[in-house]
């Protein structure tokens, strides 16, 4: 079954069940996924999907952290329970040690000698990781190696 076809199909229960958390953020993603068909101007592929879904677990964490920061824990709650959701439509999110062993083997192929060579690492990494790691994450932890090179 294909995302597309599961996210539809989870809508339809969601609504038969009066989940209105579910819903909304269903709601949500679906149009995301519209707006972006209609940019695209065709139909999306799977990794579309994931890219748009991927997005929006992005805002979910910086939402979570500005509503956090600003003592607003009502609001963070309700973003940390619509990026659960949002997070079971995506492939199972890599561990620390499984991210860290593409990141070294990334950084060998690089040739990369230091912070410097950040944006390297990264070009070549993203495509890999896409959908199953957090970019900032990620981001962090290359740093965090390199520097310890």
């Amino acid at each position: 079954m294909s995302l597309l076809q599961r996210l539809d199909d989870d809508f339809k229960v969601a609504l038969k069940t009066s989940d209105s958390l579910r819903v909304s953020v269903l709601r949500m993603a679906k149009a995301a996924i519209k707006n972006k068909q209609i940019e695209k101007r065709g139909e999306l592929s799977e990794d579309d999907i994931l890219s748009v879904l991927s997005m929006l677990l992005k805002q979910r964490r910086e939402s979570i952290e500005q509503f956090s920061k600003g003592g607003r824990e009502d609001l963070a709650e309700k973003e940390r329970k619509e990026l659960e959701i949002l997070q079971s439509y995506l492939p199972q999110q890599l561990t620390l040690e499984e991210l860290d062993k593409i990141i070294i083997e990334t950084i060998r192929e690089s040739s990369a000698n230091g912070i410097k060579d950040i944006g390297k690492v990264m070009r070549l990494i993203m495509p890999r990781v896409k959908g199953i790691a957090d970019g900032k994450s990620v981001n962090q932890r290359v740093k965090e190696l390199l520097e310890t090179g």
